[in-house]
């Protein structure tokens, strides 16, 4: 540097504030300089001898922490691919309008500024300023670009969801906190990517190829479990959770991401689906991909690539351990962007699965996978298209194993898998059903092309006789409270028109929504006599001293029915599952919520349980309002009795506000609650 022109350059704004609203950031951080990619933004510099006629000025940008990708910045615009800066001067002031390109890399750059001599001497300089830059949906040249602004207040403003479980013919739902533009998850989220194989292998590489949504996410879907890498969450489906916090528990990314990061990239214990889900949706859209999450009711797990589920049944209809599964529900997300790597017509919406089911390309991370694709059945498009097909229309075929091995196929679903598939709506929290955007309607001749595409077989039972079926078999839905006791209806429906003779088995389990089995509570095998034209109708009573042990964070009963006529055609199977309801609590707050002033609510919450509670545990969190939060009940809680908390806090941001709450004890699990607060700015004299 020529000390004899040193301090031209007095100082440097940023201009953050104007910047993050311009570049819709600000809830981010107001104070740090965060922009997002294709969009221009200004800094000014100022001088101590007025506006340089001579010198001139030159930028450079190093991305990374280090000086792993080194930019120079041009002065004019030449191609769009580059960066590049316009400058205007006026007295001692000079503003700088930086362009970035729309497929820019994503991440963390220092900017330095170089005032220059005519001869290309460094007489003055400013360096280590931070700026963060992210995808932009709202630019038109950016792949992840989105043309409606309603679906971008949702699916990458939005920090509160609703995500769904139960079955596909009874569906609940919890509130979820993502969370995305709370403090430090944007440093949390560039540390995920930091700590990938990729990155670790080759910083440099993996860098520049951050310009891309589809590596991007990819990383992130291997990165949000900790199966074979730095991830973020383990997952676990045996209920011994001892050493860690019980899926079912969290009620938000937030915490989830600040242990991972706080414990040194620990892996956080534990996760399951919906939990993985939720967190790759708050990563996903604080890098600025659109994002949404959702549920597959009834999905299929095809180990073999098959396109169909064997489920192995012995002669009691105890079900044997066996690679392929269907799942009551199963979440993943999807995010928005172009697949220039694909042929045309599989833009928009991708599958993104973080579970760790199945290896792809070597690791556990599943897509982006083009929705398109899995309804047309173009299974050769990346990524993991068949995986994701099967999840959705795989068929399921039951086979009883008998005592000397030899299988017997008793039940061949075709149509069960891959129903009412359900993502938050977009107006509000209601549930909006995108089943046709993932296959071509049941029965109807696309689909039947389609599964000709993929090559599905469509089999018939083999019987020996064709006439059809004289008995039928239905199980009666029920909806019970998990505490109660209730009925189960098995009925036997006689269409012939003579008297049938038939053996009838009911087996009643416990199972987790992924149909890992807690046990069987009741099996009941009986011969029965059904008048032509009648119905024979059998009742079982299940008691809650039955079922009190299964305490699943989703429990659900299980009931599988087999009639086989003496002397008639084959075996009749059906199966029913039968979630367990639970309350919801109730909140209560006082006052108005102002930005920065006390509020305080009411939590309270009535065991319904015959038994008492132990070990109860209220947990509270919400964006912008506090962290996550956990009060402790004092004692047991006794049956029908009442327990109420009381918890203050300030919320932290304006505008509309959700408060999510969760109960868990020894006996109950997963019991949500949630409130909209709406937080306006304090009134100044």
């Amino acid at each position: 540097m020529d000390n004899n022109h040193k301090g031209l350059i007095t100082s440097v704004d940023l201009r953050t504030h104007a910047n993050n609203r311009a570049h819709r950031t600000k809830e981010i951080d107001r104070e740090r300089l965060i922009v997002r990619r294709g969009q221009p933004f200004s800094i000014t510099v100022l001088c101590s001898e007025g506006v340089p006629t001579k010198h001139y000025l030159d930028l450079v940008l190093n991305l990374g922490k280090g000086e792993e990708v080194l930019i120079h910045v041009q002065k004019e615009h030449q191609t769009g691919d580059r960066w590049w800066f316009y400058q205007q001067g006026a007295q001692d002031e000079i503003l700088l309008t930086l362009h970035s390109p729309a497929d820019a890399a994503i991440g963390q750059y220092h900017l330095s500024l170089l005032m220059m001599s005519p001869d290309g001497h460094v007489v003055d300089r400013s360096e280590n300023m931070r700026f963060d830059l992210l995808f932009n949906p709202w630019c038109k040249d950016d792949v992840v670009y989105l043309p409606y602004e309603s679906l971008l207040q949702e699916y990458v403003m939005n920090e509160d969801g609703v995500i769904y479980m139960g079955a596909w013919d009874y569906i609940t739902s919890i509130p979820w906190s993502y969370g995305q533009f709370e403090d430090n998850v944007m440093d949390i989220c560039f540390e995920v990517l930091d700590n990938s194989k990729e990155s670790l292998e080759n910083l440099v590489m993996d860098m520049e190829r951050r310009s891309n949504p589809i590596y991007v996410s990819r990383i992130i879907t291997a990165m949000v479990n900790s199966n074979g890498d730095r991830g973020v969450l383990s997952g676990r489906w045996d209920e011994r959770y001892s050493d860690g916090v019980p899926p079912y528990r969290w009620t938000g990314s937030v915490p989830i991401l600040r242990q991972w990061s706080e414990a040194g990239v620990r892996a956080v214990k534990y996760g399951q689906c919906w939990v993985f889900a939720g967190v790759a949706c708050t990563v996903l859209r604080c890098l600025g991909i659109p994002t949404r999450l959702i549920t597959n009711f009834s999905s299929a797990h095809d180990v073999d690539g098959s396109l169909s589920v064997d489920i192995l049944v012995n002669e009691q209809l105890e079900s044997f351990d066996g690679k392929d599964s269907s799942w009551n529900f199963h979440c993943w997300v999807e995010s928005w962007m172009r697949r220039d790597d694909l042929p045309i017509g599989n833009d928009g919406w991708q599958v993104l699965d973080p579970t760790p089911q199945e290896r792809s390309d070597g690791e556990f991370c599943c897509g982006p996978c083009p929705v398109r694709a899995i309804k047309e059945g173009d299974l050769g498009v990346k990524y993991d298209a068949p995986f994701v097909f099967a999840e959705v229309n795989a068929d399921i075929i039951y086979w009883i194993v008998q005592r000397d091995g030899q299988r017997r196929k008793i039940r061949e679903d075709w149509g069960s898998v891959g129903r009412n598939i359900s993502t938050k709506s977009v107006y509000s929290d209601l549930r909006e059903d995108v089943t046709l955007h993932y296959k071509y309607p049941e029965g109807s001749r696309k689909e039947r092309e389609v599964y000709e595409k993929v090559g599905r077989r469509v089999m018939e039972l083999t019987n020996d006789s064709t006439e059809p079926r004289q008995l039928q078999l239905s199980i009666k839905p029920v909806r019970p409270v998990f505490g109660t006791d209730f009925d189960v209806i098995v009925e036997v429906n006689n269409e012939g028109d003579r008297d049938a003779h038939a053996q009838l088995t009911i087996l009643v389990m416990a199972v987790t929504y992924i149909s890992f089995h807690c046990g069987v509570f009741q099996r009941k095998t009986i011969r029965v006599s059904v008048p032509a034209r009648k119905v024979h109708r059998e009742v079982l009573r299940l008691r809650f001293d039955d079922y009190v042990w299964c305490t699943s964070e989703h429990p659900v009963i299980r009931v599988k029915g087999l009639v086989e006529a003496l002397g008639g055609n084959g075996p009749i199977m059906t199966v029913a599952n039968i979630p367990l309801s639970v309350p919801e609590l109730l909140i209560q707050v006082l006052g108005k919520a102002v930005v920065w002033q006390q509020l305080t609510v009411f939590i309270s919450f009535t065991n319904p349980l015959p038994v008492p509670l132990k070990g109860g545990v209220f947990t509270v969190e919400g964006a912008g309002l506090l962290s996550a939060t956990e009060i402790h009940v004092k004692g047991d809680v006794a049956p029908g009795q009442k327990v109420k908390v009381k918890l203050s806090f300030s919320p932290m941001r304006t505008g509309v506000r959700k408060l999510l709450v969760d109960f868990d004890s020894d006996r109950l699990r997963d019991v949500k609650g949630v409130t909209t607060l709406i937080v306006r700015k304090k009134h100044t004299l």
